[in-house]
């Protein structure tokens, strides 16, 4: 199962307080932790919020908004794409985790939609116009 982990954004984050050394080190070494087990996929840490953008739809209608964004609890500061067993595994490897900011902080898991998920809807052309043609659907 593929679960993406998200590191919840801080003050600090937004303020763009960047890790010590030995932070960096200390997730540098977890990081080869969960390559060595086959785990991570990929990685990778966010600029703050101030300099991102936002595109809202609403039918035909685009509107750019300019970061930074309200809500820092509700903001990702960085991810993980993880493979493995269940959630129950997921977690393990979360509570492994040090601390990614320097004060209180979140993570959270979620898991990644799989075709199957999308059942009869997913059919072998919406699969080749998603991930290309010469697989079937489902596999």
């Amino acid at each position: 199962m593929r679960v993406m982990v998200f590191v919840k954004a801080t003050v600090d984050s937004e303020n763009a307080v960047m890790p010590t050394s030995q932070e960096l080190e200390a997730m540098g070494e977890y990081n080869q932790e969960l390559i060595k087990a086959g785990i991570m996929l990929a990685g990778e840490g966010l600029k703050p919020s101030a300099q991102g953008k936002r595109i809202a739809f609403d039918g035909p209608r685009r509107s750019v908004i300019d970061g930074p964004f309200a809500e820092t609890k509700e903001l990702v500061a960085g991810y993980w794409l993880w493979e493995v067993r269940d959630m129950d595994e997921a977690v393990e490897w979360v509570k492994r985790c040090p601390n990614p900011m320097p004060g209180p902080s979140e993570i959270e898991i979620r898991p990644v939609y799989t075709e199957a998920d999308f059942g009869e809807a997913m059919t072998q052309r919406a699969h080749d116009l998603h991930y290309g043609e010469g697989e079937k659907a489902g596999s």
